[in-house]
């Protein structure tokens, strides 16, 4: 369909046009649970062994729709747990499209009375980008060419402070704004640096209910300031259920369960407030799976607030 074939070729040249739109990075419903997407400072916050999944599937039933999936991984390497590691690896296909990103992580944390932890953090790594112009039948000089294979080096930092009920990032994952060129031509398409600034509380209604409200704020030069406003409630410690709205884009249900102390499950599933957007597809969905590997004798903080 030729309407389909439109939004197709919209979605590709967001990333490599000849408008220097923005590289938009991934973003996950579920980021609370996954705070090494955005942040390098993340890294080891959970004190043990950590590894999560999330798989994103965007507007369902629309050709050529967003579809991402992450894997993170992060650990102390110190018994102070001061000095942190962790690796990220994401990869993304819109139309003909495919980003892979590779990123190692390192955070150095500074513990203070309580349960208060400052942590520094930095990244390095790499991004692929593939282009199969040669599938567009188009008169577009775009595509005219034929594909696109190129790597990409990127750099990112950020700050994560948390107590044991509240938490608060700032960070810019990637700072280099790489110039993606389309086949040596003149496409001022560059990747933009993306600023996050995210915070979170838990209260206390009751023994068996917790309510978690998080609001994160994402900055990209030359376009609109866009939040995501979220409130979680957990329950008896085992069930999170939640809504979240993100501007611009969709409202959104939440569900995590926590299978057993080390195990946790979650699934959202996004309504998207764009008229013409609902017209055409059955929403998006995304799952998570988070494992902690405990070793020894070492303890386990069970559920994980964030």
């Amino acid at each position: 369909m030729k309407f389909l074939r439109n939004i197709t070729f919209a979605l590709v040249l967001m990333i490599f046009g000849q408008v220097g739109l923005a590289q938009q990075q991934v973003m996950f419903t579920q980021y609370m649970f996954n705070g090494l997407a955005i942040n390098p400072a993340y890294a080891g916050s959970h004190d043990n062994i950590t590894a999560t999944f999330l798989a994103r599937e965007q507007w369902v039933g629309l050709e050529g729709a967003p579809a991402s999936q992450t894997f993170s991984i992060h650990s102390p390497i110190n018994a102070s747990g001061s000095a942190n590691l962790g690796a990220l690896l994401i990869h993304d296909k819109i139309g003909v499209t495919d980003q892979t990103t590779a990123y190692l992580a390192f955070a150095y944390r500074i513990r203070f009375s309580g349960s208060a932890r400052l942590a520094f953090g930095l990244q390095g790594g790499i991004s692929n980008y593939i282009s199969r112009f040669s599938r567009i039948s188009s008169v577009d000089p775009v595509f005219a060419n034929g594909d696109v294979n190129i790597n990409r080096p990127n750099f990112g930092a950020g700050l994560y402070f948390n107590t044991n009920r509240f938490f608060a990032g700032v960070s810019v994952p990637q700072l280099v704004r790489s110039k993606l060129d389309v086949n040596n031509s003149d496409s001022d398409s560059r990747l933009e640096r993306h600023y996050f600034g995210y915070a979170g509380y838990v209260f206390d209604i009751s023994s068996d209910l917790k309510f978690k409200p998080n609001l994160l704020v994402k900055y990209v030069e030359n376009a609109p300031v866009e939040f995501d406003v979220n409130a979680n409630f957990l329950i008896k410690d085992i069930i999170w259920a939640g809504l979240s709205y993100r501007s611009f884009d969709s409202f959104d249900a939440l569900f995590q369960v926590q299978i057993t102390k080390q195990f946790q499950f979650g699934y959202s599933y996004d309504f998207a407030t764009t008229t013409d957007l609902r017209r055409v597809n059955a929403g998006s969905h995304e799952i998570m799976l988070t494992y902690t590997f405990v070793f020894g004798k070492k303890k386990i903080i069970s559920p994980r607030y964030f």
